[in-house]
């Protein structure tokens, strides 16, 4: 099992960050699109041995611009933004990208976010990359259990939900009963934790979730065959996010070991 961390909660230039992820234990990252530009980063990566697991597609977008856009320029304008995101992941050799929802919950806006994810599901396939959706509190799909239904009516086969531990915290579902209902549409997993109020992305454990639930979540991982990474995404605003990383990353190999994942 690979275990992840999202590049962003780490604070300096790009290459502390990869630097500091190295130092801490981590061969895999998560990247936004604005990563990983230059011959400098990417020579640095190949030295250090890191490699792209993940990347976030909607990060950057544009002022204004929104897959969900009720007007046709700045739809296409976010649409823009994230194939170009698609592309840099496959120079990245990155296997998944994700984006999360918009804002407008209305048929219509939904009906536009479809179209538009329909778009850049079917480049993604060129490219050999997966494509996820996130559940996102807050936003058009606030719930796993919704964005699953919603991929699944859209039909695309290369579609799968993002599952994150902390938005699950946020909108009281259980986890395993996500895990089993997504299956093989399960693309890729976040791990994070929170007060059960706030999106705040803190350390495992150091919040509502229990160890219990993490190694429910795990066995039920291990369950489906997930074969994808556990990323840590973190806060960069913790007073410790390279300390926070290093003991979450910590409690994932112990709690892999109690589920007995090979």
């Amino acid at each position: 099992m690979r275990i992840a961390c999202c590049i962003w909660a780490l604070s300096g230039a790009e290459t502390d960050q990869m630097r500091d992820a190295r130092e801490l234990g981590f061969d895999w990252i998560d990247i936004q699109p604005g990563n990983l530009r230059t011959l400098e980063s990417r020579l640095l990566a190949q030295e250090l041995g890191l490699r792209v697991s993940c990347l976030g597609a909607t990060f950057g977008m544009p002022p204004g611009a929104s897959l969900d856009s009720a007007d046709p320029s700045t739809r296409e304008t976010a649409i823009a933004h994230c194939l170009s995101a698609l592309d840099h992941a496959h120079e990245v050799a990155a296997q998944l990208a994700y984006v999360v929802p918009g804002q407008d919950r209305s048929e219509a806006g939904l009906t536009r976010y479809g179209e538009a994810l329909w778009r850049l599901a079917e480049r993604a396939a060129q490219l050999d990359i997966k494509l996820a959706v996130e559940h996102f509190p807050g936003k058009a799909l606030p719930t796993a259990d919704e964005t699953l239904a919603y991929i699944s009516a859209l039909g695309h086969p290369n579609l799968y939900l993002l599952y994150d531990s902390g938005h699950i915290l946020l909108s009281g579902e259980d986890p395993a009963t996500v895990i089993f209902n997504a299956d093989d549409r399960l693309g890729y997993v976040h791990v994070d934790d929170n007060d059960g109020m706030g999106d705040l992305h803190w350390g495992l454990l150091d919040g509502v979730m229990t160890e219990e639930a993490l190694d429910d979540t795990l066995r039920a991982l291990r369950d489906i065959g997930y074969a994808g990474a556990l990323s840590l995404e973190l806060s960069p605003r913790l007073p410790k996010p390279g300390q926070a990383l290093q003991d979450s990353r910590d409690m994932l190999l112990r709690a892999l070991h109690r589920a007995a994942w090979d």
